[in-house]
């Protein structure tokens, strides 16, 4: 069984249905389907119970699967290893972080790393999701939130402070109440804001209006008056027409956190990156990974 296969299943075991895993993998929908047909005559029984909606595995496309996860957590290895080996100080360099961090706080942090070593290719990713190392999705990440996965060097790095922020001229609330007033908040399903969490307990009355998951567009609205909001003050700050305002106490901050797998860690690209940020932003480039 090569892992090329084994790969191809395991998509279409998470997506649920082989159009699905061929865009998540990047193949034809032909092309996995045949692949999938393969595989199934190479082990002798279905994987997969076909459906209007897409895929379900079968008994024996369950077992197959705890094997093929191994098969997995094996070549992710050995291919980061390999990686690491590269001490090339050029080449692509994949950072991922939110957009607010990637907009206000990091241009600095890429402008040395190019000025000092103009043969890496910085490649940004910025998104709320959090990209997975082990995976080589990413291969630096900056965070509010430690890293939990095992095997990755971490370090914090600058505490963010946070503002209330309002339209020039708004109507200031109470605090304790809030009626009156609208929110922005950003959505809280996938990740937590405590921010999020002090500001609506400190003006329990006031009423949210957007939910977003994008802290330049909270302050856009917010900038159009379309109510409050608690910025990051790196944003808030820099959003004209913006004023922050006193409820009486500010809002919890947080640490930025840099991380990255330690099998990379070798890596000139990614050690001239934490050089670079740990330098500009703070912290210890040396810390060890947790275990």
């Amino acid at each position: 069984m090569e892992w090329s296969d084994v790969r191809i299943f395991l998509a279409v075991a998470r997506q649920g249905s082989i159009g699905a895993a061929a865009r998540a993998i990047g193949l034809s929908h032909p092309t996995v389907g045949r692949r999938m047909r393969a595989l199934e005559e190479d082990v002798g029984h279905p994987l997969f119970q076909r459906h209007n909606n897409g895929v379900l595995l079968t008994d024996a496309g369950s077992r197959v699967l705890r094997l093929a996860e191994e098969m997995e957590v094996s070549a992710l290895a050995i291919e980061r290893r390999l990686a690491g080996e590269d001490s090339r100080p050029y080449g692509p360099l994949r950072i991922s972080s939110a957009d607010w961090f990637a907009t206000y706080i990091l241009p600095p942090v890429i402008e040395a790393l190019l000025h000092d070593h103009p043969g890496i290719l910085p490649e940004l990713i910025v998104s709320s999701r959090r990209y997975d190392l082990s995976r080589r999705e990413a291969d630096v990440v900056f965070r509010v939130v430690p890293f939990e996965e095992p095997g990755i060097v971490q370090c914090r790095l600058l505490r963010i402070t946070y503002g209330v922020y309002a339209k020039v001229d708004t109507v200031l609330p109470v605090r304790g109440d809030g009626r009156g007033s609208h929110l922005l908040l950003m959505d809280t399903v996938i990740h937590s804001y405590p921010e999020v969490d002090w500001l609506r307990d400190i003006l329990p009355h006031a009423r949210p209006v957007v939910v977003a998951n994008h802290r330049a567009l909270q302050a856009r609205l917010c900038q159009r008056g379309m109510g409050l909001a608690v910025l990051p003050r790196a944003v808030g700050d820099a959003t004209s027409g913006l004023t922050r305002i006193d409820l009486g106490e500010v809002p919890p901050s947080r640490h930025i956190w840099m991380g990255y797998h330690e099998d990379m860690r070798g890596t000139d690209r990614i050690r001239a990156l934490a050089d670079i940020a740990t330098h500009l932003l703070g912290g210890d480039a040396d810390d060890e990974p947790e275990q």
